[in-house]
């Protein structure tokens, strides 16, 4: 019998948009994952700087962009805390819940550039496996000349996925919405309505 398959998407979702989306599908349908988990930060430690939406608004749009998909779901364990999340304490906590199952974080190519950066990324990458977006063939290039080392060094398995190039981020949403230029097409109807409706990022 094969393990539980499921895949991590982690991240601030300040706000949540289709790029986030078609993402987690994408590696969903690929490597054919039993769900995808998002799991929203509570307090991350790498973005004290800027300035982010309260938990639970961040947590509320989370919930409204995946409603209507089954093999999506939301976790509140990184929300749930008082202190900074770090996402090795994540994994660890979802594996010891679930032993059995298999965890692929997914992430960007630059987050993968950056891993030794992460807080304790060897017990991060003992407890999952990575999925690695690259968008384009100079992603791919520099993403497979990467793989072997870390992979060796970490003694990890990188998996890599390939996306279209999808010009949206968040900061690009929450300056849209300062200047009051259109977010139609960027992030789901409902998240789109939540952010008019409740004055967001203004």
């Amino acid at each position: 019998m094969n393990n539980f398959k499921i895949g991590i998407m982690g991240g601030t979702f300040n706000p949540v948009h289709f790029g986030h989306l078609i993402l987690a599908e994408n590696a969903y349908e690929k490597f054919d994952l039993d769900t995808v988990i998002f799991i929203p930060n509570g307090q991350p430690p790498h973005k004290s700087d800027e300035k982010i939406l309260s938990k639970s608004d961040r947590l509320k749009m989370v919930n409204m962009a995946i409603d209507d998909n089954k093999h999506f779901n939301v976790s509140t364990i990184e929300v749930d805390k008082k202190s900074y999340s770090y996402s090795y304490e994540t994994l660890e906590a979802l594996k010891k819940e679930n032993p059995n199952t298999e965890y692929y974080f997914i992430i960007g190519a630059d987050s993968l550039y950056n891993i030794h950066k992460w807080k304790n990324p060897e017990k991060l990458l003992s407890l999952c496996q990575l999925i690695v977006a690259s968008r384009g063939e100079i992603d791919r290039h520099s993403i497979e000349n990467h793989k072997p080392n870390i992979e060796s060094f970490y003694k990890t398995k990188i998996h890599i996925l390939d996306m279209p190039i999808i010009e949206i981020s968040s900061s690009d949403i929450r300056n849209r919405v300062k200047e009051g230029k259109t977010i139609k097409y960027f992030v789901p109807k409902d998240v789109e309505h939540y952010i008019y409706m409740n004055n967001l990022y203004k």
